[in-house]
């Protein structure tokens, strides 16, 4: 994820706010989207890893169109550890620094045959030892294919929409994590990303959010501090978007 810095200075007081909010904003999300889920096209740990590697710097929708016929051709570990570089790259080619996730894919491969028997290993420390694996791509592996909340998926909707939410003043992905592992029950960590994905995708966009059609304006430091500030004077807040 690349560094967002942060567009408004957070008071104390308002992170503050912000946290003793935090279960009524979770709720308000939980309601809002109740289908909130991983959207990466899998059926297996093993293509979970792969496609979630796939994934940086490139959107989930992309992904979906390159992994049918990746996975079609090699779909376990072992098959894909044998498959020649060059046929890696050409299947790959469409999500972005294709050569380098050839290579990646193809080591993570090689290295789950050799020291793992062929499995994906369900231990952060074991999954960090994959080529193209951090922790990013270690927490989606863990939440969604084996159950665990070892840690929280932060991509860039999580990290941008955590600013805004109050939850943390950081930029680095990894202090980003550690912030919100520090304010959110570990129960909800591994579904707290695909809240707020839906929520990045939905509303809270990068350029501009939609603030009209948002249920947490009422919790959202940054809506309080920015948007509310620069609406003209007199004018009345939106209605939140119906969560029925």
């Amino acid at each position: 994820m690349a560094k967002t810095k942060l567009s408004y200075k957070l008071t104390k007081k308002a992170r503050v706010e912000a946290i003793k909010n935090l279960t009524t904003t979770l709720v308000t999300l939980e309601k809002r989207y109740p289908d909130a889920h991983c959207e990466l096209d899998h059926n297996s740990p093993f293509q979970l890893l792969i496609a979630t590697i796939l994934s940086a710097q490139c959107t989930d929708k992309r992904v979906n169109t390159v992994t049918p016929a990746l996975f079609a051709k090699y779909p376990t570990a072992s098959k894909l550890a044998k498959a020649p570089l060059t046929q890696l790259e050409s299947l790959v080619k469409s999500t972005g620094f294709y050569k380098n996730k050839a290579k990646n894919i193809k080591g993570a491969a090689q290295k789950i045959v050799t020291e793992f028997k062929g499995k994906v290993p369900d231990k952060m420390a074991s999954l960090l030892l994959l080529p193209g694996v951090a922790r990013k791509t270690a927490n989606v592996t863990l939440w969604n294919s084996f159950g665990k909340n070892e840690g929280v998926v932060v991509d860039t909707h999580v990290g941008r929409i955590s600013m805004r939410l109050g939850w943390t003043t950081e930029n680095n992905p990894a202090k980003i994590e550690k912030d919100l592992m520090n304010i959110v029950p570990r129960d909800r960590w591994g579904h707290l990303s695909h809240l707020l994905i839906f929520l990045g995708r939905d509303v809270c966009k990068a350029p501009k959010p939609i603030c009209g059609r948002c249920s947490l304006i009422k919790t959202c430091s940054w809506y309080k501090e920015v948007v509310s500030k620069e609406a003209p004077s007199g004018a009345k807040a939106p209605k939140t978007h119906s969560l029925t």
